[in-house]
C-alpha cells in the first residue's frame, strides 16, 4: 500500500504521478524563495490536475516548512493524492539548534513516529523517509541520518528517498543503506541522477534493483532535460525501464508554474511529449504510473 495523506492505497490508485515535488519548503540556503503559501500551493496542485496528474510525492523532510496540517485539504480540494515524507536533510539547511536536539535524542524514533502515529499534533502519517547524501560522498550527518533511516525502515517497511547531491554518490549510499544497514535495495530511491549523467553508475545503481529518479527541469549547470531522453533510452535498453521514476522537484516560489515558472504542470505538458518522442508512449506510461506504484507501495508493518 502507499501510505498518503488520507491513508493507504493501492499502488494502481496513484494514477499519473510526480514522484518527487515539494508543496511546501523552507531553508536558510534559499532566503526568501520559502514554498509556504497555502494558496500558491493550492493553485499549483489544481494546475497539476489540470494536464492530468493524479498524485504527487512531497519530499519535504522533518524541519523544513513541510505544513503537513495543510495537506489533506489541499489533497481532497484539487482532487490529487498526496503523499508527505519524514527524515532529514543535509546539515546546511537547519540551524544548530535544531540539530543539536535531534542528535541528543532518537531520530529513528522520529521518523518511525512520523510513519505511524502522523507529523505533528495534527498531521497525517508520513509515507516515506527522505535522506540526503553529499557531493560524491557522505559526510558524518548524512551517515547518521541514513542510520537513523534504515532503523526506520526496518521498522515500519517504509521507503527511503534520497537526495543525491548533483546526482552523486549513488553508490556510497547504497553500500551504506543497503550493504551495512540492510535495506533491500527496491526499497531505495535515489534522486537527481539525471544531474550527473554517468550510465556507468546509473547501470549500476538500477541493477541493484534501487529506483532511480530523474527530476527537475533544466538548469544551466545541471545536465537535466536535455540529456534526459538518452538516458532513459539507455537505460530501458538495458532492462531497466521498470525502475524509473519522473519528479518535478518545485524547490523555490519562482519555481512554481503560478508564479510564473514551469511548476508541476511541466512534468507534463513539456517533459512527457519529449519522453515520448524519445522512447515511446509505453514507456513513458509506466514510468509515470506503474513504477511509482512499486516504489512507495510497500507492506507496512
Amino acid at each position: 500500500m502507499v501510505r498518503t495523506v488520507h491513508g493507504d492505497v493501492g499502488p494502481a490508485d496513484l494514477g499519473v504521478c510526480d514522484a518527487h515535488d515539494h508543496l511546501f519548503l523552507r531553508s536558510p540556503r534559499l532566503p526568501g524563495q520559502e514554498l509556504a503559501s497555502p494558496t500558491a500551493a493550492a493553485a499549483e496542485l489544481a494546475a497539476f490536475r489540470e494536464v492530468g496528474g493524479q498524485s504527487v510525492i512531497q519530499w519535504t523532510p522533518y524541519g523544513m516548512g513541510r505544513r503537513a496540517e495543510l495537506l489533506p485539504e489541499l489533497s481532497r480540494a484539487a482532487g490529487v493524492r498526496v503523499v508527505a515524507a519524514t527524515g532529514l536533510h543535509q546539515a546546511v539547511h537547519y540551524g544548530p539548534e535544531l540539530l543539536d536536539r535531534l542528535r541528543a535524542g532518537d531520530l529513528a524514533a522520529l521518523f518511525t513516529r512520523e510513519l505511524t502515529e502522523g507529523i505533528g499534533e495534527s498531521g497525517p502519517r508520513a509515507g516515506l523517509i527522505k535522506v540526503a547524501g553529499g557531493f560524491h560522498g557522505l559526510d558524518a550527518h548524512a551517515r547518521w541520518t541514513m542510520t537513523a533511516a534504515a532503523e526506520a525502515h526496518h521498522a515500519t517497511g517504509a521507503p527511503i528517498t534520497v537526495h543525491l547531491e548533483l546526482g552523486t554518490g549513488a553508490l556510497d549510499v547504497l553500500d551504506l543503506l543497503s550493504g551495512d544497514c540492510g535495506v533491500p535495495p527496491h526499497r531505495v530511491v535515489l534522486g537527481h541522477l539525471n544531474r550527473s549523467p554517468d550510465l556507468t553508475a546509473h547501470l549500476q545503481a538500477a541493477a541493484s534493483g534501487a529506483y532511480l529518479a530523474l527530476d527537475g527541469p533544466s538548469r544551466a549547470h545541471h545536465a537535466t532535460d536535455w540529456r534526459m531522453p538518452d538516458a532513459m533510452r539507455d537505460l530501458a535498453d538495458a532492462g531497466f525501464g521498470d525502475r524509473l521514476l519522473l519528479g518535478g522537484d518545485t524547490t523555490t516560489a519562482g519555481a512554481q508554474s503560478v508564479h510564473g515558472g514551469p511548476g508541476m504542470p511541466h512534468l507534463l505538458r513539456r517533459v512527457r511529449p519529449r519522453l515520448v518522442a524519445a522512447v515511446g508512449e509505453e514507456l513513458v506510461e509506466r514510468i509515470l504510473t506503474v513504477n511509482p506504484g512499486r516504489a512507495f507501495g510497500v507492506r507496512w508493518r
